[in-house]
């Protein structure tokens, strides 16, 4: 029987360098490579794209567009790892856990748009509490994201690791102080919002790993942290990469670092003694299930669906 051929199109980058090493030695697929001195050949890229039965497109959002038109094969099937089809309907959302419906959509989907690392998080403590109830989809939510320099990708890791010059090389920096980032939009849709939040993202000069918090006053919901984390509880029972940490185990230190190298997303309820303030948070591996582990988690269901 003929194996799987699967496609990396944008392998030299960050996100496509992890899925390649995730893949590595693995019998069940054949990985298709393109001539490297032709990576951003049209033609050459699309011979692979319409070769493969899936291509990963671990590219910017332009030239995922593109790869997009050069796939013309029906056959082929597409999983992006880039912001472009995140809440393009005619994409599937590719995180799981998102409902007990999602994996049979991205078995079957001949599109598929991987999630981004911030967005992950703040879906995954969103969602459960918007679909039931507990938070308006009205409600004003701020998100606190803290990621490693290899959540800007290929220059940002350069700067830090080869001591060349970017702007946002540095021991701790803030930014997308415009308000505006590119994972707003798929947060408020998988999110179940209506009203957009403020994201405050900050990179520190660690490699991976990353945390999302959410402050809440509890008050304004008329509900209780135990709540939130019953939700939650229920929402992620039985999942294999998302754990819910009880309230009594929580860490005193969050550290953005320790679910490295892993596909694991862990998520946490955090209550003031008064019972009136409440932080929920989320921790992950920026490359693992905010990038690469989620693209070869979202690549094994599309291979059930082959």
């Amino acid at each position: 029987m003929t194996k799987p051929r699967i496609f990396i199109d944008g392998e030299a980058g960050t996100t496509g360098l992890q899925i390649r090493q995730r893949l590595a030695g693995r019998s069940d697929i054949e990985l298709l490579s393109i001539d490297p001195a032709r990576r951003k050949d049209s033609a050459a890229r699309a011979e692979l794209l319409n070769a493969a039965d899936i291509s990963i497109l671990c590219l910017h959002d332009d030239a995922a567009r593109e790869a997009v038109h050069l796939a013309t094969n029906p056959t082929s099937r597409l999983l992006d790892a880039s912001t472009a089809h995140r809440v393009n309907p005619e994409w599937v959302f590719g995180f799981p856990e998102l409902n007990a419906g999602q994996p049979e959509n991205i078995r079957t989907a001949r599109y598929v748009a991987n999630p981004g690392c911030y967005s992950t998080a703040a879906i995954a403590l969103l969602a459960p509490l918007t679909q039931r109830g507990l938070i308006p989809a009205d409600f004003s939510i701020h998100i606190q994201g803290f990621s490693g320099y290899s959540g800007g990708g290929r220059a940002l890791v350069d700067a830090h690791e080869q001591d060349q010059e970017h702007p946002m090389r540095g021991s701790f920096l803030s930014y997308g102080l415009n308000l505006d980032h590119k994972h707003l939009p798929e947060i408020v849709k998988y999110g179940g919002l209506t009203r957009t939040p403020i994201f405050m993202p900050n990179v520190g000069a660690w490699a991976q790993g990353m945390t999302v918090t959410i402050p809440l006053h509890m008050q304004e919901l008329n509900v209780a942290a135990e709540q939130l984390h019953a939700a939650l509880k229920e929402h992620y029972g039985g999942q294999r990469y998302v754990t819910v940490t009880e309230m009594a185990e929580n860490p005193a230190i969050l550290d953005p670092q320790t679910l490295n190298g892993t596909n694991q997303l862990e998520l946490l309820v955090y209550a003031a003694s008064d019972g009136q303030r409440a932080v929920l948070a989320a921790r992950l591996d920026n490359l693992g299930k905010g990038a690469s582990g989620a693209a070869v988690q979202n690549l094994d269901l599309m291979l059930q669906g082959s």
